[in-house]
């Protein structure tokens, strides 16, 4: 029977309560734990017997521990410094895992916000990433393409989800996702974090261009200007976590459609929208100096605003003579157009520039130099 001298039982329930506490479970939790430990010592010892018969007990007070079969105690002699050797070895895998599974409840209660993690190590194409109570995996799908990460960088992260892995289950963050930039605006923006500012739509290109649509549920306050801040000072400190990568256009939310669509299509002005609400297509006019800025780069904008608003965009110049100009690029980039061939009324007006200069009578000089002369003596 396994017996201890009173100051070591005291000992044992001082540091049962002290790994239950630093642990954060509950002391039947490790009690229970260590009771396995010690019958599956005494099976060890004792094979082909019938688990169900036998139970262990153990004394929380004095860390008495004793195996009973059917209720009769049949602990062998020297049973003790066995089971302790392996409970011990047991309880510490245990207690891990009872850790885990309680920092994993805590951040399934967290999921969908935002956290701030440092980079720790990279595993293949997955950047492991410290979250603090726990080590999160990045995979690739959720890194920005054109982001460079290295050890011990400092980021901030969404807490994506908690999913199976190969070593259980893992805490999955992001720096792709939507919600990685509503975490940002709530922590900036103070009108957004209470709700006075509601982020209707997030659109992202990581790493390269966003569009947020807000709106303001109180009178009063311009929900642009309140993401913006002021001098753009709380814009640009959402844009400094993306390492100035990427562009943010902020867009004001209204009901009215035609005119959600022309403000989705920022930076881009005096633009005038047609809706085929049928079709769900806008059909969208702009003056030449603002078409580039209407499509955008590699037609970014263009595309962005398009999956903001639910419409297929169509943009057309006013005037054709843009739409000749963009026709003629294209053809270039293509390969299409191999020389210069000047239109046919270029030419005939230049033929009759020609005809015109020909037709005009050039007095010959002998003719100018009797007209000077008699004019001389007219004067005279």
């Amino acid at each position: 029977m396994l017996s201890m001298p009173a100051v070591q039982r005291s000992e044992f329930a001082l540091a049962l309560n002290q790994v239950a506490t630093e642990r954060g479970v509950d002391v039947t939790v490790v009690l229970d734990t260590v009771k396995n430990a010690i019958l599956a010592a005494y099976r060890k010892d004792h094979p082909g017997i019938e688990v169900e018969e036998y139970a262990a007990e153990l004394n929380p007070n004095t860390g008495e521990a004793k195996i009973l079969h059917n209720g009769v105690d049949v602990t062998p002699p020297g049973f003790g410094r066995i089971a302790a050797q392996t409970a011990k070895q047991v309880i510490l895998q245990k207690i891990r895992e009872k850790e885990k599974e309680a920092i994993l409840s805590d951040y399934r209660l967290r999921i969908g916000t935002i956290v701030n993690g440092m980079v720790l190590r990279f595993v293949g194409p997955n950047v492991i990433v410290d979250i603090g109570k726990t080590e999160a995996v990045m995979p690739p799908q959720e890194q920005i393409s054109n982001e460079k990460y290295r050890l011990n960088q400092r980021l901030a992260v969404h807490l994506l989800e908690i999913r199976e892995g190969q070593r259980g289950e893992e805490v999955i963050v992001s720096r792709a996702s939507n919600g990685l930039l509503e975490g940002l605006f709530k922590r900036e923006v103070p009108e957004v974090a209470q709700g006075s500012v509601v982020i209707k739509a997030i659109v992202r290109e990581p790493g390269n261009r966003a569009k947020v649509a807000v709106a303001s549920n109180q009178p009063g306050i311009d929900p642009v200007g309140s993401c913006v801040g002021q001098k753009g000072v709380r814009i640009q400190a959402i844009i400094q976590e993306f390492n100035g990568l990427e562009k943010i256009d902020i867009i004001q939310w209204i009901e009215d459609q035609q005119t959600y669509v022309a403000n989705a299509l920022s930076p881009a002005k005096n633009v005038r929208v047609e809706l085929n609400e049928e079709e769900k297509v806008a059909h969208v006019f702009v003056p030449a100096d603002q078409l580039s800025l209407t499509i955008g780069g590699g037609g970014q904008n263009v595309r962005l605003a398009s999956r903001l608003t639910g419409y297929r965009i169509e943009v057309e110049g006013e005037g054709g003579v843009e739409e000749e100009a963009k026709e003629e690029a294209a053809e270039v980039a293509e390969g299409t157009k191999e020389e210069q061939v000047v239109p046919p009324a270029s030419v005939e007006a230049k033929e009759k520039s020609s005809t015109s200069e020909a037709s005009t009578p050039q007095p010959a000089p002998a003719q100018q130099a009797d007209e000077q002369q008699q004019e001389e003596v007219k004067n005279d």
